[in-house]
């Protein structure tokens, strides 16, 4: 009986976590930022496009090697896949518990970060948010 509870211990370890899933939602997000597809980033670092699938999704855990592969294929360092950055914690949305990475899983979302960076003036971004804004709540209405 022990022998079990030691066995399942060590199995409920090695299974992915919400840790998993946030470093697959960063890997997802940066994927998408390159404009590469699950195939294009599988080939580079040596798995099939399946097994970029249950990273993204945090079915599976990467390992550090793979992960070191994926952040050169990325160009990013490996420090990009976890929260806390600068010494801090990771930033948190109003839900208090998905981070910034899970609004950022569509290209559609990375596109307009991305269009929004560029636009210099400040005033124009403003307008842009307050607009945004306005449109999500007569969709929430």
């Amino acid at each position: 009986m022990k022998q079990a509870k030691i066995i399942d211990k060590h199995v409920r370890a090695r299974r992915a976590d919400n840790r998993d899933a946030e470093v697959g939602r960063r890997v997802r997000s940066r994927r998408l930022e390159c404009r590469l597809s699950q195939t294009e980033l599988a080939d580079r670092i040596g798995v099939t496009f399946q097994q970029v699938q249950k990273y993204e999704k945090g079915v599976n855990r990467i390992g550090a090697g793979r992960l070191q592969r994926i952040s050169e294929a990325l160009e990013v360092p490996i420090s990009f896949f976890f929260g806390a950055t600068a010494g801090g914690p990771a930033r948190e949305t109003g839900s208090g518990s998905e981070s910034i990475f899970g609004f950022m899983q569509t290209s559609g979302s990375v596109r307009i970060v991305k269009a929004f960076h560029k636009i210099k003036s400040r005033k124009a971004r403003q307008l842009l948010v307050e607009m945004a804004e306005e449109l999500a709540e007569v969709e929430a209405d």
